[in-house]
């Protein structure tokens, strides 16, 4: 048989950690949200340590996304394309940004080449990064695949603003976690 359908789904206590009605008002506030979110996914073994959310200009949470990637059997099941998706789905348009307004994604560590990709597409206006790449790499065995080595240039060029560095060390803090509990131990 083939499968005609595809279902990934966010842990369930995604909605008791998550304050849909909450301002967001600045990087901070963002970067704390989505380091929060990657630290209860390893301490509720349902995913890798990695936290996204989309926000819209006034700072509210379009949709909010968590690494589940061997939980779910999906390579591409990332925190940053989970909160694409859930946002796209909840927009109801592929491209975000598309219906007006500016969105921000804030991701708890740089996208790896994957997550570079689809935000080109995904219809964000900023990116918001916690720890850095090699962060990932030298705290956990997780290999973050090839970016162009002016990466950031490349999403300048495409009208996406980067910031760096956010609350790195809180964000670095998740990854020696992950790494300290055994890692993929789920």
């Amino acid at each position: 048989m083939i499968y005609a359908q595809v279902h990934l789904a966010l842990p369930a206590w995604i909605h008791q950690e998550v304050d849909i009605d909450r301002a967001y008002a600045d990087d901070d506030a963002r970067m704390t949200l989505v380091i929060q979110l990657a630290r209860r996914n390893v301490e509720l073994n349902t995913g890798g340590p990695f936290g996204a959310a989309v926000f819209n200009s006034e700072g509210r949470i379009v949709s909010v996304g968590v690494n589940r990637v061997m939980p779910q059997n999906c390579s591409l099941a990332h925190a940053e394309i989970m909160a694409f998706m859930t946002a796209q789905s909840r927009l109801q348009r592929f491209r975000i940004n598309d219906g007006g307004g500016r969105y921000t994604l804030a991701t708890s560590a740089q996208p790896c080449c994957q997550c570079y990709g689809a935000s080109f597409w995904a219809g964000i206006d900023e990116l918001l990064i916690g720890a850095r790449s090699e962060d990932v790499q030298e705290l956990t065995e997780f290999d973050e695949g090839p970016l162009p080595s002016d990466w950031v240039g490349e999403l300048v060029k495409r009208g996406i603003s980067v910031k760096r560095d956010i609350m790195r060390e809180s964000a670095r803090e998740v990854l020696t976690f992950y790494r300290d509990s055994g890692g993929a131990s789920y």
